[in-house]
C-alpha cells in the first residue's frame, strides 16, 4: 500500500481534534459509577433450626401461628422425611381436634367469595370465634405457578390475631390437595380455631372433594347474569345446604330478590336430603354489610338442626371412613409409580399406546402385573 504524503504530526492533530469534539458531544456515553453487586456481600445465610415433633405439637397447641404454618408446609412437602414427620404431628394433634365448625364455600368466578369471607370473618371474630381460612388456589396448567393472593384480597382480616389465612396451590393434583387440606383442618382445630372456612377454586370438580370434609356447604351466587340457573350443575345445587346471593346492594337489590325466588323454586324440586334440612336462600352484601348476620344465623340454625337429629355426627363418621379409603388409594397410586419395575417399563408401554400397537387397557394390565410380581 502506498504511504500517505500527509505528515504524521498533521494526522495526530486531526485525531486529537475530533476526539475532543466527540468527548464534549451529547452522543458520548460516560462510563458512569460502579454498580453495586446484585447480592449483598455482607449477607450470611442462616441455617434455620428444624423443629422436633414435640416442638411442633407444643407450638400448635399453644396457638403459635408461625409453628402452625411451618407444620402445614411439612404436610404439603413432597419430601418423604417431611411427610413422615407431618403424619406423626397429625396423629398427636388428632385428640385435640374435632371441636370446630367446618364450612365449605364455593361459587362461580366473580361471586365475591373472598370478599364475602372477609366480611363474615370480621363479624364472627367479633362474636368471639377464632377463624381459619383455607383457600385452594388454582395453579397454572402450563407453569404450575399459583398466585396465592387471598391474603391480599382479605386485607382487613389478614392482620387480625384471631384469623389464620392459608392459601394452598392445587398444583394439578386435586386429590392430593384435598387430602392435605383435611389434614390441615386437624392442625387448625388443635391450634384453637373453632370456625374453619374452606374456599374452593370455583364451580367445578373440587366441590365434591371439599363437600366430603365439611359440615355445611355454602353456594354463593350473583344476580343479573342472565338465566340465574345457567351453568350451575345439578350436583352443585344438590350439595348446597345454604345459598347466598351476593352483591345485593344498590341497583342489584331487586335483581337479587328475583334470583332468590328462582333458587327457592329450583331447590323445592330436589328430593329432601339425608340431613332432612331444606336449603335456605339469602341475599347479602359485603359492601354495605347487609344480610350477613342473617346468613350466619342460617348457618347456626343448620348446625343446631343437624346436631339435634344426629346427622352432624353421622356425617363426620362417614367422612372419616371416606378419607381412610382415599388415603389408601393415594398411597397405592404413589407406590405404584415409584416401583422400579413400573418406572423401567412405563416409557415403552406409553410409546406402544401412542403408536396404536397396544390398547391402553392391555398396557395397564401388563404394568399392574409387573407391579404385583415385583413389589418393593
Amino acid at each position: 500500500m502506498a504511504k500517505s504524503n500527509i505528515p504524521d504530526n498533521h494526522i495526530d492533530h486531526f485525531e486529537n481534534h475530533h476526539k475532543e469534539h466527540f468527548d464534549s458531544s451529547a452522543l458520548n456515553v460516560n462510563s458512569g459509577v460502579d454498580q453495586p453487586p446484585v447480592v449483598n456481600p455482607h449477607f450470611r445465610r442462616v441455617k434455620r433450626h428444624s423443629l422436633t415433633t414435640d416442638e411442633y405439637v407444643q407450638g400448635i397447641l399453644n396457638s403459635n401461628i408461625t409453628i402452625l404454618s411451618q407444620a402445614i408446609t411439612l404436610i404439603e412437602s413432597h419430601n418423604p422425611a417431611h411427610y413422615a414427620q407431618a403424619q406423626e404431628i397429625i396423629e398427636r394433634c388428632l385428640p385435640h381436634s374435632g371441636r370446630s365448625v367446618r364450612i365449605g364455600i364455593t361459587g362461580v368466578p366473580g361471586a365475591g367469595k373472598s370478599t364475602f369471607i372477609e366480611a363474615v370473618g370480621g363479624m364472627v371474630t367479633t362474636d368471639g370465634h377464632r377463624l381459619a381460612v383455607l383457600a385452594i388456589d388454582p395453579s397454572s396448567e402450563r407453569s404450575g405457578g399459583s398466585i396465592l393472593g387471598d391474603k391480599t384480597r382479605m386485607e382487613s382480616i389478614s392482620s387480625n390475631p384471631d384469623v389464620f389465612i392459608r392459601p394452598s396451590p392445587s398444583a394439578g393434583s386435586l386429590g392430593g390437595v384435598a387430602r392435605k387440606t383435611r389434614e390441615t383442618i386437624v392442625l387448625c382445630e388443635a391450634a384453637g380455631f373453632d370456625v374453619i372456612f374452606i374456599e374452593t377454586v370455583g364451580v367445578g370438580q373440587s366441590e365434591t372433594a371439599v363437600h366430603s370434609m365439611v359440615d355445611l356447604f355454602m353456594l354463593l351466587q350473583i344476580s343479573g347474569a342472565g338465566d340465574e340457573l345457567q351453568g350451575i350443575k345439578r350436583g352443585i345445587m344438590e350439595m348446597a345446604d345454604l345459598v347466598a346471593i351476593t352483591k345485593a346492594d344498590g341497583e342489584n337489590v331487586a335483581k337479587a330478590q328475583i334470583a332468590r325466588t328462582h333458587f327457592i323454586n329450583a331447590l323445592m324440586l330436589f328430593p329432601t336430603p339425608e340431613s332432612e334440612w331444606r336449603p335456605k336462600v339469602y341475599t347479602c352484601s359485603a359492601v354495605d354489610k347487609s344480610g350477613l348476620r342473617e346468613v350466619w344465623e342460617g348457618v347456626e340454625e343448620f348446625l343446631a338442626f343437624t346436631k339435634n337429629n344426629g346427622y352432624f355426627h353421622r356425617n363426620r363418621q362417614r367422612q372419616n371412613k371416606y378419607w381412610m379409603y382415599e388415603t389408601i388409594n393415594e398411597a397405592l397410586k404413589e407406590h405404584f409409580y415409584r416401583n422400579t419395575a413400573v418406572e423401567a417399563a412405563l416409557p415403552g408401554y406409553e410409546q406402544k399406546v401412542l403408536e396404536d400397537k397396544m390398547s391402553s387397557f392391555i398396557a395397564a394390565k401388563e404394568l399392574l402385573t409387573a407391579y404385583f410380581s415385583k413389589k418393593e
